[in-house]
């Protein structure tokens, strides 16, 4: 049961409120949690959808007692961040309850009617103390819509992730979507007329479908003052980054002793390719004179073709490869 709406009164509304929850009798007291559903009636509006069959003489007999009993779903298959709804159902002896449009029908006319009485008793009672009897006849009006509008909303959560599974949002997690749905269901219910001879999935569907499109927009709307959600991998260590470039550095400093001191006995040739493709070693270049050159380029400097240069330059590689090898692993 929802507590009770009083931190937005005022402390005179309070009083009066008090003042009205005063019942006959000293011993004659509701619990805790029957005061809180009276303070939520007393404040809601007493919606309902009419019809003309509420006014009638042997109402509550051809609605309630008439009627054969309607089903009541069994939700042990369902989950809110669930994807594939048939499979789910599949598992064990779980079978969806499909109403018949009667079924569906008596359904929404108890459900009314439980609320038209609330607000009957509400406009009957007026202004004046509310007594014990009275309240206790409210309570079990109102507890008894409640009741059937669980049961309502029960047998359709299926809608829900149908619809949420047809529209995803990609900015947008399941199982918030599945919620905001939720919420949009018990709206349809609250509003939902079956004398006009629809089906209630018909109304619902649609009614979910606007609710998605309306969070998207909420979103969109979102996203141009907030482009940039927070993402936890921007703020992860650099550590491994840092270790990385450390043995890059580390790896270019042993190529530059290697050249220095000829540890992987390079030719002449062989050096000289090194130096003008990767400009490592102790020759010294014009600062107007590029550091790395070309396949080409080197090979008009020393006279030979690119591919000539290119076998130069693997030879001279796999030697200095293996004087590094040497050197860490020895």
């Amino acid at each position: 049961m929802s507590q009770a709406l009083t931190h937005n009164l005022s402390p005179l509304e309070q009083a009066r409120r008090l003042e009205r929850m005063e019942f006959a009798g000293s011993a004659a007291q509701l619990s805790p949690s029957d005061q809180a559903a009276m303070h939520r009636i007393l404040d809601a509006k007493g919606d309902f959808v009419p019809n003309p069959q509420f006014g009638r003489a042997n109402a509550y007999r051809r609605l309630f007692e008439e009627p054969a009993p309607v089903p009541r779903p069994d939700t042990s298959w369902y989950h809110p961040v669930m994807d594939n709804i048939t499979e789910m159902r599949g598992r064990g002896s779980v079978r969806p309850v499909l109403l018949t449009a009667q079924q569906e029908q008596t359904l929404f006319l108890q459900f009314n009617y439980c609320r038209w009485m609330v607000a009957r008793l509400k406009k009957e009672t007026g202004e004046g103390p509310l007594d014990l009897a009275r309240a206790r006849e409210i309570l079990d009006w109102f507890n008894r819509a409640e009741a059937l509008r669980d049961q309502i909303a029960q047998t359709n959560l299926a809608l829900v992730l149908a619809m949420a599974k047809r529209t995803r949002l990609s900015e947008v997690d399941f199982s918030d979507l599945v919620s905001e749905g939720n919420m949009a269901l018990l709206r349809a219910i609250d509003k939902f007329d079956v004398a006009r001879g629809f089906k209630f999935s018909t109304y619902a569907c649609r009614a979910i479908l606007k609710a998605f499109s309306r969070m998207g927009v909420k979103l969109s709307k979102y996203r141009q003052f907030f482009p940039t959600d927070f993402d936890p991998k921007l703020e992860r260590s650099n550590y491994t980054e840092s270790k990385r470039e450390g043995h890059a550095d580390d790896c270019v400093d042993e190529i530059r002793r290697i050249m220095n001191n000829n540890a992987a006995e390079l030719t002449p040739i062989e050096r000289e390719v090194i130096e003008h493709r990767f400009a490592v070693g102790r020759r010294r270049r014009p600062e107007a004179e590029p550091g790395a050159l070309t396949l080409e380029q080197v090979g008009q400097i020393i006279g030979v073709t690119k591919e000539r240069v290119r076998q130069i330059q693997n030879k001279a590689l796999d030697k200095i490869r293996q004087s590094l090898e040497d050197g860490f692993l020895g």
